[in-house]
């Protein structure tokens, strides 16, 4: 009976024994992914093609496998590409300025007004009508006169639906109008204000878009040598300027005042 329970106890199996810390086989396992998760990263660095990128992903690379201490400092230059001259006028405005004063040759054309007033282009953002002191105005007068209203009013007619400002201003020759020098400078300012009176009074444009202004013999065209050169320098000119403002804003109200184009 003896024999037998010790046959029985010699049968069972021992209890085993596991070690301490993770198995053997998952700290291998661990490295494995560990360096092909190192190696995508580098790979998708790589794919980049971003220099400052590559070198921080090569020092980090250095850094985990204990090469170094610092990450290594590679040398490469970043391009600088010339910024474009900057300009007062966009190649928008410029296009603009050249429609409107399309536009505005070729309604001279239809009114039948080219005798009277000169359209010229002066640079990318002014269009000038240029229109002779006798059509205007008698010789040594500020008020307008009455056989000028339809050129006026057409000249308004023009100028109304643009998008520009208006600068009305009045030049004299070189000729003394009185004993004060100042004289020439009173008449040219006098028959700017009058042309802008009428069209305010004829409500035939906005008087927050215009002003008035007169340089008398200061700016001439020509030199004053002659009564031919003296009668080119006696002139009122409408100077038309974008409008910046109104170009920039894009609401309905704004884009009435737009010319077609």
């Amino acid at each position: 009976m003896a024999e037998d329970q010790t046959s029985q106890e010699e049968t069972k199996c021992k209890p085993c024994k596991c070690a301490v810390g993770a198995p053997a086989w998952m700290v291998t396992y661990s490295d494995l992914v560990t360096l092909l998760l190192t190696f995508f990263v580098l790979l998708l660095s790589m794919a980049s093609m971003d220099p400052v990128r590559f070198t921080e992903a090569s020092s980090s690379l250095k850094d985990a496998f204990g090469m170094h201490a610092e990450p290594a400092h590679v040398e490469f230059a970043i391009p600088i590409l010339p910024s474009p001259p900057i300009t007062k006028f966009t190649p928008v405005q410029q296009a603009m300025t050249t429609k409107v004063y399309e536009r505005v040759k070729s309604q001279l054309d239809l009114m039948q007004m080219n005798n009277e007033v000169d359209a010229v282009k002066k640079d990318s953002d002014t269009i000038i009508l240029r229109v002779n002191d006798s059509i205007l105005f008698k010789p040594g007068q500020a008020k307008v006169s009455p056989n000028s209203y339809p050129i006026l009013r057409n000249i308004a007619d023009i100028i109304r639906p643009l998008p520009m400002k208006l600068r009305i201003e009045g030049h004299t020759d070189d000729i003394l109008i009185s004993q004060n020098p100042i004289g020439n400078w009173d008449l040219s300012v006098s028959r700017a204000v009058s042309v802008m009176r009428f069209f305010k009074q004829g409500d035939l444009l906005k008087i927050d878009r215009m002003a008035a202004t007169g340089y008398g013999p200061d700016r001439p065209l020509v030199p004053n040598r002659d009564d031919a050169t003296r009668a080119r320098n006696r002139r009122v000119e409408f100077v038309l300027r974008l409008d910046r403002l109104q170009q920039e804003s894009d609401s309905p109200a704004n884009r009435k005042g737009r010319v077609p184009l």
